[in-house]
């Protein structure tokens, strides 16, 4: 059991030793390799020389080779944020571009609904009696009825049958009076009948509607025979329309005589209300 312990012994002191010497041989190789190089430097060879020009030159290739990326860095990063920054603008320009483009739209409405205006109130052919200005809001077309929805009611002083013209031309009459709102009766629908006359002899007829952009004269006289071209007015027989209200012109087709409306009932923007004093009983 001790011999054992004796030869472990043995082994250790034997292993650092072997160690020991290791080291100091590599000290004093490190050592010897140090004094060459020393004196290599010291006496400049031109073989020594020539080396170390060759070394650096590659160290300073090379470390410059893998920094050129890193010189690229601060250049990329500043284009990526001028094109993010351009980006950004144009985004902006288009809001306020579209911005600008839905005001001038807003602008030429609002001119176009002044010029319409100004054309009612500027009319050369004054209307009998109190009257007032309102605006279409629905326009209710279908094949055979035809009428809009005004924004006066009878807050506003509108009863059930007052004319209501374009300017200075019929287009129909008010059927239904809301407290806000009413409803008028084109003179294209197929409801729609009017005493009207025409000609030098004054003719007296009346003006149906037939649900079509051009209404109609009938009961026309028996030996009269009709032409074109011949202005259409009101004749107040029925006590609702004053007489005197432009309506339209004849025109001839086939065997019928229609009247080609001065007003469009299909371009309506704004409408006059003749505030006249009717016999509810008659409505």
């Amino acid at each position: 059991m001790s011999s054992s312990r004796d030869d472990f012994g043995i082994a250790i002191r034997s292993a650092l030793l072997k160690k020991g010497a290791r080291q100091k041989f590599s000290l004093f190789f490190l050592l010897i390799l140090a004094t060459i190089i020393f004196l290599l430097d010291t006496y400049q060879f031109k073989v020594i020389k020539f080396t170390k020009t060759l070394v650096n030159d590659g160290i300073y290739r090379v470390t410059n080779i893998f920094t050129a990326p890193l010189k690229f860095i601060p250049v990329v990063n500043n284009k990526i944020n001028e094109i993010t920054f351009a980006i950004k603008e144009n985004k902006e320009l288009k809001i306020e571009l579209k911005n600008l483009q839905n005001k001038e739209f807003q602008v030429e409405f609002l001119k176009n609904q002044n010029d319409s205006l100004r054309k009612i109130l500027e009319s050369d052919v004054k209307i009998k009696g109190k009257s007032i200005l309102a605006k279409v809001l629905i326009d209710k077309d279908s094949p055979y009825l035809k009428s809009i929805v005004i924004n006066r009611g009878s807050k506003s002083g509108i009863i059930k049958g007052m004319p209501v013209v374009d300017g200075n031309y019929l287009v129909g009459k008010i059927v239904e009076v809301n407290y806000l709102s009413s409803r008028v009766l084109l003179l294209n629908d197929l409801n729609s009948r009017i005493p009207i006359t025409f000609g030098k002899n004054s003719i007296q007829a009346i003006l149906s509607g037939k649900g079509e952009n051009k209404p109609v004269l009938e009961y026309l006289p028996e030996l009269y025979e009709p032409y074109g071209n011949q202005t259409v007015f009101t004749s107040g027989k029925d006590g609702v329309f004053l007489p005197g209200i432009p309506v339209g012109k004849t025109e001839m087709d086939e065997l019928d005589v229609q009247v080609r409306l001065f007003s469009d009932p299909n371009q309506l923007s704004f409408v006059t209300v003749q505030l006249i004093n009717l016999n509810k009983d008659n409505f």
